[in-house]
């Protein structure tokens, strides 16, 4: 039987491209008909740029745009820094097509728009009824599927808006912006076609008491890193939003013959910028250990190993950052020890961008 991908983001599809060079000729369901707007900061780390040139997706030929530098912002303090490695900026809809159209090229069977109902016993229901395969891969993102659920997240607003400001994204160029505030913090970085990503997470509370997300746009707009959007415009009718995603989740190996891929096995904040490495590493992981024979326990520790510390760094610097006296002594300190905000960068890598040598 073939192996079975449910899932055709950035992780499902990296591991059906790998699988399919390997000889395996997966075959991937997806529950979207196409290739869509998605919550994501869309900062392109420099594993995840080797990852997709591994597996034939060249992003600066997409127009993606190359990030250098970042910045942490809490009210008017704020430290900045070179990174320490390549980086790009682009779009996941421009994205997640480039990879779909790779993988539809290569597996045997791709179906858009059918919904995984159900994992359990080995077999995946369907609106069209149930599928069995050798080998199952969940890699359904942020959203769980039932049979198969994650811990539930923290009471949090995932929130994502596009604007076009040009004064603002000149001021930008080559750098991501992360500002954190009372009640959560928010990304801001250009993409092709000359906009600006801003991406968020507040907490639930503060999100409904100030009534929806007009008064907290209001409310983000009076952040000394955030002001100058004011003066732009927002392309999406409304923000793009999902609540309770549950960062700091790390999957371990389950005894039940699951392969558990991208946000399904490990969930980065935001911040880091590092979901999507993690996201097409532990697609290529995937495709490499079961071409190799082994199974998806093996597979669970090795991608557990690697993720293990760069998540729970990133998770202790979330938990200083909600306090605001936290947040003024990290800013502190990281703009007065030279290099110190470039090796946090790095420390929230995923392990080892070589030790998936791009494939032939």
């Amino acid at each position: 039987m073939q192996p079975l991908i449910i899932g055709g983001g950035l992780a499902g599809c990296a591991a059906a491209i790998d699988l399919a060079r390997a000889g395996l000729r997966p075959c991937l369901i997806e529950r979207n008909p196409d290739p869509h707007d998605k919550i994501c900061g869309e900062f392109l780390s420099g594993e995840a740029v080797a990852a997709l040139v591994g597996l034939g997706v060249a992003p600066l030929a997409l127009g993606a745009v190359p990030i250098t530098r970042v910045e942490l912002w809490a009210g008017r303090r704020q430290a900045a820094a070179r990174l320490p490695f390549p980086a790009l900026s682009l779009s996941r809809r421009v994205l997640d097509a480039a990879l779909v159209a790779k993988a539809a090229s290569s597996v045997a069977e791709f179906h858009h728009g059918v919904t995984a109902l159900h994992i359990g016993g080995g077999r995946v229901r369907t609106p069209g009824g149930d599928l069995r395969a050798a080998a199952i891969m969940l890699a359904s993102g942020k959203h769980d599927v039932r049979g198969q659920p994650r811990p539930p997240g923290p009471d949090q607003i995932g929130l994502k808006q596009y604007f076009a400001a040009p004064r603002l994204h000149r001021e930008l160029a080559g750098t991501v912006r992360v500002v954190f505030f009372d009640g959560g913090y928010a990304g801001l970085q250009p993409v092709e076609g000359g906009r600006l990503n801003l991406c968020l997470i507040a907490d639930g509370p503060l999100y409904r008491d100030l009534g929806g997300w007009p008064a907290l746009l209001a409310l983000l707009l009076r952040e000394p890193g955030l002001a100058a959007l004011g003066e732009g415009e927002a392309l999406l009718a409304r923000p793009l939003a999902i609540a309770r995603v549950p960062y700091g989740h790390l999957a371990r190996p389950a005894g039940d013959g699951l392969w558990r891929l991208g946000d399904q096995a490990a969930v980065i904040p935001s911040f880091c910028g590092d979901g999507m490495g993690i996201a097409l590493t532990s697609g290529r992981l995937a495709a490499e250990l079961l071409a190799a024979g082994a199974g998806a326990d093996r597979f669970q520790a090795e991608l557990l190993a690697r993720t293990r510390r760069p998540v729970g760094l990133a998770m202790a610097a979330l938990r200083l950052a909600r306090f605001p006296l936290g947040r003024l002594a990290a800013l502190a300190g990281l703009a007065a020890i030279p290099g110190a905000l470039g090796l946090l960068a790095r420390l929230t890598r995923v392990a080892d961008p070589n030790a998936l040598a791009p494939a032939a």
